[in-house]
């Protein structure tokens, strides 16, 4: 498993807000563009990116998904404390 990963992610208030963000990059957006239009977390102006982070500096929802990914994919939908 890496020690480091790179992320970007789209921070959204509800689960059915989540759903729709997810539709939007299964119909082909750009994930920046979304994250752009629609993350309520400040790394939305970046386009999401969080950049690198070790393990231990998410909370652990969102730390699983991060570590568990192949690079280049989407998660599904994960709840945390933030939304």
């Amino acid at each position: 498993m890496p020690d480091k990963v790179h992320c970007a992610h789209i921070l959204v208030k509800t689960e059915s807000e989540a759903k729709a963000v997810l539709e939007r990059l299964k119909k082909g957006e750009k994930f920046s563009a979304v994250a752009q239009a629609v993350s309520l977390c400040p790394s939305g102006k970046r386009g999401g990116d969080l950049g690198t982070f070790t393990r231990g500096k998410m909370v652990k929802e969102f730390e699983n998904a991060a570590f568990a990914l192949q690079k280049g994919a989407t998660s599904a939908i994960v709840k945390t404390k933030f939304g």
